[in-house]
């Protein structure tokens, strides 16, 4: 009984392991590109750049998750999900380091070295999770979605006070999100002794059952779902305070309405993914997130500004909905752990091709008509798309 009850506290502390090594990992996420934003423009002066350059900064990163994600499975199969994911940590903290020298060379190459890291944990935490917590996993990714998201969060918040109030300039408040990223190494080590004796060498066809995802009407739903959403998001991160200064709101209120959207989604981002694991069918969840995106943009094109918070919440929930019910999907609407690694890389790869695409395209709408309406009306017509993809893409049924 003794040796049985010493068994048991060894599986629940090693199951405490990996919850912690996900959440640290996780945090990392989307911290190193959120604290960008705020600081663009002191970047841009102090390194004499082009506006075309400093947006770059945001935008090679995403570029580089388009454009890596979908090799990432075929890495983590011959090399383990645990040890990738360690080492692209280890070069997300390079990367952050990098970045935050002075120096305009650097500032670029340790850009493309984190986003090449953040695209290998965004494609593998999914597959991962489902392979340790089948029986959990929309509790598991609604923590995952609200460690990601809410430190993201705080690095938009946080960037500005600790560049300006606390002195350390720019380079200072990008590189001390490597102190968290030194954390997660820590904390994600023991999982290198989780992994020995776990096979990793698994022949395809037993991996993925032969299916070809590029040509899966399921798979590409998922992955316009994803993208449409990602989308929407980047677009609203980056031109949300322009829209609301051009209606007549300050700058000060309109970057509290932006901390606002995104604040609002942090909650839903962690209830969605349980609610979704607990479904047969997600349609309900994809119509009540399509109709929020819908009703919040449209409230910016057409509603009484005596309602801008209401809109912008609304906006906020209806991206987190759609957030947590993509992470959700490339576990759901898979057999395995490999092929949701392999559907995620699918999905985020044109997913944050479109990220990278959509707030250059709105911009440039604004420019060409002068005006936020057609602009809008694109966001409008991409809600009315996810509607029609998500609703295909939730259907309880599983690729191949």
């Amino acid at each position: 009984m003794r040796q049985m009850s010493n068994n048991q506290e060894i599986k629940k502390s090693s199951v405490w392991v990996i919850i912690v090594g996900i959440i640290f990992v996780a945090t990392n996420l989307r911290a190193p590109l959120t604290s960008v934003g705020p600081l663009v423009g002191v970047i841009r002066d102090n390194l004499h750049l082009s506006n075309t350059l400093a947006g770059m900064i945001t935008t090679l990163p995403l570029l580089a998750f388009a454009l890596f994600s979908p090799f990432v499975p075929r890495l983590g199969r011959k090399f383990s999900m645990e040890f990738l994911i360690l080492i692209s940590v280890i070069f997300l903290m390079i990367g952050i380091i990098l970045r935050s020298l002075s120096g305009v060379a650097t500032l670029y190459v340790g850009t493309a070295i984190l986003g090449l890291a953040i695209a290998i944990c965004n494609v593998l935490l999914p597959g991962l999770i489902k392979r340790e917590f089948p029986t959990q996993m929309g509790l598991m990714t609604g923590v995952y979605s609200i460690s990601m998201n809410l430190f993201g969060a705080m690095a938009s918040g946080l960037s500005v006070p600790i560049a300006v109030s606390l002195g350390f300039g720019w380079q200072g408040a990008l590189g001390v999100w490597g102190i968290l990223s030194f954390v997660a190494i820590l904390l994600w080590l023991p999982q290198m002794k989780r992994m020995k004796g776990r096979t990793t060498s698994v022949p395809n066809q037993k991996v993925d059952g032969g299916v070809n995802l590029w040509r899966s009407a399921l798979a590409w739903q998922v992955t316009l779902f994803m993208g449409l959403q990602s989308m929407v998001f980047y677009v609203l991160i980056t031109w949300l305070p322009e829209i609301l200064k051009q209606q007549g709101i300050s700058s000060d209120q309109s970057g509290w309405l932006l901390s606002i959207m995104q604040l609002a989604l942090l909650p839903i981002t962690f209830i969605v993914p349980i609610i979704a694991g607990r479904m047969s069918s997600q349609r309900s969840l994809v119509t009540i997130a399509s109709i929020l995106l819908l009703t919040g943009t449209l409230g910016l094109l057409y509603g009484s500004l005596n309602f801008i918070v209401l809109w912008v919440i609304l906006l906020g929930i209806g991206g987190g909905c759609a957030f947590g019910l993509s992470m959700m999907f490339f576990g759901l609407r898979t057999v395995n752990a490999h092929q949701a690694a392999d559907l995620s890389g699918m999905a985020q790869s044109v997913g944050y091709l479109l990220a990278a695409t959509g707030p250059t395209l709105f911009g440039y709408l604004h420019d060409v008509t002068n005006s936020w309406t057609f602009p809008l009306l694109l966001l409008v017509c991409a809600s009315v798309l996810l509607f029609i993809f998500g609703l295909g893409a939730a259907r309880n049924r599983q690729i191949g």
